[in-house]
């Protein structure tokens, strides 16, 4: 078919999360980009929480910035609250979120984008792929229009075939007020795809000045915030940013809401689709634990230009009117005023059994799935493989190898492993416990872990590799200056004394003192004027000497991961054919080779963490690959 359509080198459909940063990677990596989507003024919008970060959540977002994506910038450049969450673990466990202005963020993501001179806009509605011997070579659109391209990315979010539930009443519809898409499913049907059907929700908007926040408990911002990009210098002091507010439900709000389950469409059948396990909504908790008393909600701002509220953990589909009365019945919300009510919507979903690790559909060459289209949930874990999405389209076409990380190297890789090895029949969320090798993937040294090789692609700049390598050098010599240099009795024994410290008889080396519990290499530093003075000729950024510190403290679990690391290294690398025939290795087990046909594993390593794929399934595979 001709088109009069420009040809492009890669297609994005869809503007949200992943998209956005799909797109932003492709075409900063030298690719003539087209970012279709269905409403260009709805691009990155935040359908749900106004907030970026969280725990693994944070992560995420850091990696996604080391690596030259937007999120983090923009996180920081629209954050009107910023915490650092789990202070009191360990460092593997620290999480950076961010409570954003909800119009301040599109539009940021949306100036990010069109300074790229290789992308370019589209508003269409996209209802087909266009394939040639069994590789995508372009789109066609609501509209009539082919537009032709190299490779194609879908990031269509829960807009595929979206069905929003309000009580008795469903509508068809991607997010409140905005149209769902329909005819690319049964596209990808057609193609061989196979489908299912996911749910989520949100929670009612409210009117602040219809509050009385007297009966709640105010949550401030960190004193000295820390951003999410390693370019951003400085953020908004604790004064500067606005408040959060914590509420409580009680037995009085949980029978108001029960009357509404009659009429609920998660009670009486009507939603049939899997919603986040880790992200219910106030129906299903007060269900699923009648036992308790009360539930916590955290009231938030949608932006510093607005009196739209958010009520975080009220995510409901239950009619307006129950919605409305239980609201009513929360302390502070007697007269409230809702702005408009919480939904649960159901969309299509692909499981991600068939894609492969980067990103790349199994049946059709050059067809990349991103997103909520793969079965997660949230901004960031789309936003991750949105970046990784666009990087491997960009490469596809440049004729250069896949960048896949490894489940070591970051959660991006954990997030990816997880949805092509195991899949997922919910909306999958990240967890720090997700990852196996969290200590070495901390959100402080994610810039360390992939800025190189976010610069070695072509998407980080040399702005932020020249700022990668002066941290590294300034972290190697403020670890060689602690490693050589001595702690003596005199300076640091009446210090010591008001942490119950053991005294000191004799000078030790600071990382032999600094192991110690409740010490911190910045006390070390103000009870020490001379070890000071040493140290900011070196430096003068703190995100440097807590570095420094993590690596001190943690120097024993971190190089015991680093052995394990190496140690599966070998196994996960070695590489499986891709013409093997499972059914000819016969001492497989049943579930072993129907596993490994369905998901059809790369390496070993890869192999090896399939549910239903047993040691000894490894074993008689490695043997067969070695004969």
């Amino acid at each position: 078919m001709k088109s009069l359509q420009p040809k492009y080198d890669v297609i994005v459909v869809g503007g949200g999360h992943a998209g956005s940063e799909a797109a932003g990677a492709a075409a900063r990596m030298g690719c003539r980009t087209l970012l279709i989507t269905m409403n260009i003024n709805a691009i990155a919008q935040m359908s749900c929480n106004p907030a970026i970060g969280g725990v693994a959540k944070g992560q995420l977002v850091r990696e996604i910035d080391a690596m030259g994506g937007i999120m983090g910038k923009v996180a920081d450049s629209s954050g009107v609250q910023f915490r650092m969450l789990n202070r009191s673990k360990g460092p593997a466990m620290w999480s950076p979120r961010a409570q954003s202005d909800r119009i301040l963020y599109a539009q940021h993501v949306r100036e990010h984008l069109e300074q790229i001179p290789e992308l370019f806009f589209r508003q269409d509605s996209v209802t087909g792929i266009v394939t040639k011997n069994n590789r995508a070579i372009g789109i066609e659109t609501q509209s009539g229009q082919i537009i032709y391209s190299k490779s194609v990315v879908l990031t269509n979010g829960t807009f595929l075939s979206g069905l929003i539930h309000i009580g008795e009443k469903h509508f068809g519809g991607g997010r409140s007020g905005e149209h769902a898409s329909f005819g690319l499913t049964a596209c990808l049907e057609k193609l061989g795809f196979v489908s299912g059907r996911l749910k989520t929700g949100t929670p009612p908007r409210l009117d602040g000045r219809t509050i009385d926040y007297k009966q709640m408990e105010i949550q401030f911002g960190d004193d000295n915030p820390t951003p999410f990009s390693f370019l951003t210098d400085t953020l908004p002091g604790k004064d500067e940013q606005l408040t959060c507010w914590i509420a409580y439900t009680s037995p009085d709000v949980h029978d108001v809401l029960r009357t509404g389950f009659s009429r609920s469409p998660m009670f009486n059948g009507r939603i049939t689709s899997t919603g986040p396990r880790y992200c219910p909504s106030i129906e299903d908790k007060i269900n699923r634990f009648s036992d308790r008393d009360r539930h916590q909600l955290f009231l938030e701002p949608e932006g510093r230009n607005t009196y739209e509220m958010y009520l975080n953990g009220f995510s409901t589909s239950l009619p307006e009117d129950t919605q409305y009365t239980a609201l009513r019945t929360i302390p502070g919300f007697q007269n409230v005023v809702m702005i408009r009510p919480g939904y649960a919507i159901e969309y299509d979903y692909f499981p991600p059994h068939q894609i492969k690790r980067s990103l790349e559909t199994k049946l059709i060459d050059g067809l990349f799935f991103a997103g909520q289209i793969n079965g997660t949930t949230g901004y960031e874990e789309a936003a991750s493989q949105g970046i990784m999405a666009g990087i491997n389209a960009a490469r596809k076409i440049q004729e250069k190898e896949e960048i896949v990380l490894q489940r070591s190297e970051a959660y991006i890789g954990v997030l990816i492993d997880d949805l092509v090895n195991k899949g997922t029949e919910e909306p999958y969320r990240m967890f720090t416990s997700r990852a196996e090798h969290r200590i070495l993937l901390r959100q402080d040294n994610a810039d360390l872990r992939l800025t190189p090789l976010g610069y070695h692609i072509g998407l980080a700049s040399e702005k932020r590799f020249n700022r990668y390598q002066a941290k590294k050098r300034e972290i190697e010599s403020l670890s060689a200056l602690l490693s050589e240099y001595s702690a003596r009795p005199e300076v640091y024994n009446d210090f010591l004394k008001t942490t119950d410290q053991s005294p000191l008889t004799q000078k030790i080396k600071i990382p032999k003192l600094i192991t110690r519990p409740h010490i911190s290499l910045s006390e070390l530093i103000t009870y020490d004027p001379e070890l000071k003075k040493k140290i900011v000729k070196i430096t003068q950024d703190e995100l440097v000497i807590e570095q420094v510190e993590i690596q001190l403290k943690y120097e024993g679990y971190i190089e015991k991961e680093h052995e394990m690391v190496r140690q599966l290294h070998e196994k996960e690398n070695m590489r499986i054919p891709k013409k093997i025939n499972y059914h000819n290795i016969q001492s497989l087990s049943s579930e072993g080779r129907q596993k490994l046909l369905k998901v059809m594993p790369e390496t070993i390593g890869q192999a090896s963490r399939i549910s239903g794929v047993s040691a000894s399934d490894i074993s008689v595979l490695m043997v067969y690959l070695n004969n």
